[in-house]
């Protein structure tokens, strides 16, 4: 297996769809959302898994389904908690560059309106600013590239990324 993947991981709302798709157009490589692989795979919505297996069975089939993606030259979405899987991560390490698209919590806030209503990861109770704090120190652990978005556009969030991919 060839290590020429691109593994966008970061919070929900952080753009590793959008940014993931127009970096594969840009470098003529696949486009894979790894939460559509696991809606196909499971023929059921994210808030479904997780409303029928809880949070803690659904971070098990994610990490499952995660582990198994075998592509070549694809630019991989993965879901914002996909970094609970440790298998999952030990294995995009393994095929390709990990790149953490960092947001601030301000910005963050400011997208993420409705963070239940895109399935986001989160135990009952537990706030946004402490969903963020749990997973940083995970996006960092795993990153092979951090770009840090602050207040850019897509575009130069992109270009950094491939300046940052060319090195």
């Amino acid at each position: 297996m060839k290590k020429n993947n691109i593994i966008l991981i970061g919070m929900p709302a952080s753009g590793k769809s959008t940014v993931g798709v127009i970096l594969a157009k840009i470098l003529g490589y696949n486009f894979v959302d790894a939460d559509i692989v696991i809606q196909e795979k499971e023929h059921r919505k994210l808030s479904r898994i997780i409303e029928e297996d809880g949070i803690d069975g659904f971070v098990e089939i994610e990490n499952k389904i995660n582990s198994e993606i075998e592509v070549e030259k694809t630019v991989i979405s993965t879901g914002g908690s996909a970094v609970y899987g440790k298998e999952a991560m030990d294995h995009y390490k393994n095929i390709g560059k990990v790149v953490y698209l960092k947001v601030s919590m301000d910005v963050l806030t400011k997208r993420l309106k409705n963070a239940k209503q895109r399935g986001v990861v989160m135990r009952e109770g537990q706030s946004l600013v402490s969903l963020y704090n749990e997973r940083v120190p995970l996006y960092e652990k795993y990153a092979d590239i951090v770009i840090d978005e602050g207040d850019k556009t897509m575009e130069e969030v992109v270009a950094d990324l491939l300046a940052a991919l060319s090195c």
